[in-house]
């Protein structure tokens, strides 16, 4: 595997978009610390149609067309009004989205952090400077074996010239996040994605995939010890504030307090705000409604599924409150209906 080189004006370009980005997350948490009626983090969902059908995953169909590109405007705007400091494009493939760069403009030109998570199979060398264009400031994808299997054709096989496109002519960050659990059948191959992701300028995370209500699986040992060799890989910054994995790694419960539905919002396909992807149903009220109020009550509720839950952005944005405000069991209210994923049983 070679090492694709990027031309000297990207990489000058790259430093200073990094530079600001940095900067920006620093007023990020500044701005975290000093309140708590916003949320650090939404995922929005343009689509919920994959090109893909990986065996482990609950949060795609086949058939599903793009939301309106107006109607994901005014989600943008609503989150913006509500003070929302990064929006996660997600799906589904977001690529998907015929207008998926007018979306991101739109969140650029909000003052937003712009990220998308893709599954890569789409991206050519036009469609990453397109995304440069649009203004994308942090892409990821999940890579979960070498060689394609029944369980997921994520593999480092097919995605490595995508990589070295990304390596080539991307402007913005790029994570590339291995995994380990969830019936991968070679754990070795994260530490190889781990290494190529490293070898080509991009940062490496680990990820413990969750089971098919987002809740803990406990490693084998073989695992165990792929996922801390991969984590001392892992570079330091914010999004890999990850300590909670070294508990699902054994097995172990986590005592924290989740702060979905306020810190960190979901928005599903049909513009409902649900705790995670794991969690959809929860509260289901439409954004358009959403309230600081809202914000508020979810602030302080305790969530039943919190001790062994995976969902590693939710548990990074409560990061900011770990240590205010304790929280309350909810209120025994059923959740509206919504013909989709309606969880949290487990205390």
């Amino acid at each position: 595997m070679n090492k694709a080189v990027p031309s000297i004006r990207t990489t000058v370009r790259r430093h200073l978009k990094a530079l600001h980005r940095n900067l920006r997350g620093a007023q990020m948490i500044a701005g975290a610390f000093s309140s708590t009626d916003h949320p650090l983090l939404a995922h929005i969902i343009p689509i919920r149609r994959c090109n893909l059908a990986c065996e482990y995953c609950n949060e795609y169909d086949d058939f599903s067309r793009p939301v309106p590109t107006e109607m994901m405007y005014a989600r943008v705007d609503k989150l913006a009004a509500l003070g929302t400091s990064v929006i996660t494009i997600s799906g589904g493939e977001p690529l998907l989205h015929p207008e998926l760069d007018q979306i991101i403009s739109r969140i650029r030109k909000r003052g937003i952090i712009a990220g998308l998570i893709t599954n890569g199979y789409l991206l050519v060398a036009d469609r990453i400077e397109r995304l440069n264009r649009a203004g994308l400031e942090w892409l990821q994808i999940s890579i979960d074996n070498v060689t394609p299997d029944e369980v997921s054709k994520k593999s480092l096989k097919v995605l490595d010239k995508k990589l070295e496109l990304l390596a080539e002519y991307a402007d913005f960050h790029v994570n590339i996040n291995s995994v380990v659990g969830g019936g991968v059948r070679n754990p070795q191959d994260a530490l190889t994605i781990g290494k190529r992701a490293l070898g080509l300028g991009f940062s490496s995370t680990i990820g413990i995939i969750h089971d098919g209500s987002g809740q803990l699986q406990p490693l084998n040992q073989e695992e165990r010890q792929i996922y801390r060799e991969m984590k001392s890989m892992e570079k330091s910054s914010f999004t890999r504030i990850n300590g909670f994995q070294d508990y699902i790694a054994d097995g172990r419960p986590n005592q924290w307090r989740c702060r979905a539905g306020a810190r960190y919002l979901y928005i599903c396909e049909d513009g409902l705000v649900h705790y995670c992807s794991q969690q959809r149903g929860y509260p289901g009220i439409p954004l358009e409604k959403y309230t600081t109020d809202d914000i508020r009550r979810e602030y302080l509720t305790e969530k039943g599924c919190a001790p062994n839950c995976t969902v590693s952005c939710v548990h990074q944005v409560s990061v900011f409150d770990s240590w205010r405000a304790p929280q309350f069991p909810a209120p025994a209210v059923i959740a509206p209906a919504t013909g989709k994923l309606l969880q949290i049983e487990q205390r």
